[in-house]
């Protein structure tokens, strides 16, 4: 493949964005086609990409650094939601979901990934940063509903958010319940929850 890597450039001068894109997705690809986070190495990265270890080392301090940047380019910040109902926003963020809208990598990359999220503390809560404003957005969704008086005023709302993101999520990344269909199941799943959320 041709190389990515950029020529001396003079102090102050910004540095490559195609370059920066090379080098992510290097990591991603050799995540996605199975080496696992421990054999990753910054050397196999450059060669991928095209560019120099020192190339990479300007950019990010370590292996880690860059690991958390190419884990946080596979979350796109999806749809804006409309603000007409809960339900209906609600299925717009929930259909945002796991590998659905993603870099076509995200479902090969994520199973791999996760038992050394569970392994590295300083990895889970970068994966914890990652997902956050995602879920943030479902928050502020759920709280609307209740002020609105959608929802029930002693709505959990921590509660509520695991149970509608969580089979969704297992179900499209581990394709849990072969007979269920992942691209259905953010309406089936609200449908359900609401006769429960919903105010009595």
């Amino acid at each position: 493949m041709p190389a990515a890597e950029e020529a001396p450039r003079a102090p102050g001068r910004p540095r490559s964005l195609r370059v920066d894109e090379a080098i992510i997705s290097a990591t991603l690809d050799l995540l996605a086609e199975g080496t696992s986070v421990e054999v990753l190495s910054i050397e196999a990265i450059a060669t991928r990409a095209g560019v120099g270890k020192a190339t990479i080392y300007r950019r990010w301090p370590g292996k880690e650094a860059l690991l958390h940047d190419a884990l946080a380019t596979l979350k796109h910040p999806g749809d804006e939601v409309a603000g007409e109902s809960v339900r209906a926003d609600l299925i717009t963020l929930l259909s945002q979901v796991g590998p659905a809208n993603h870099d076509p990598r995200f479902a090969k990359i994520m199973p791999c990934i996760v038992p050394h999220l569970m392994r590295s503390e300083e990895h889970y809560q970068a994966y914890q940063d990652i997902i956050e404003p995602r879920r943030n957005r479902v928050r502020e969704v759920l709280r609307r509903g209740v002020e609105n008086g959608e929802l029930r005023a002693d709505l959990d709302i921590e509660l509520v958010l695991a149970m509608l993101i969580g089979p969704i999520l297992v179900q499209r990344v581990l394709r849990w319940h072969p007979d269920l269909d992942a691209d259905k199941m953010p309406e089936q799943v609200i449908d359900v929850l609401m006769a429960g959320i919903a105010p009595q």
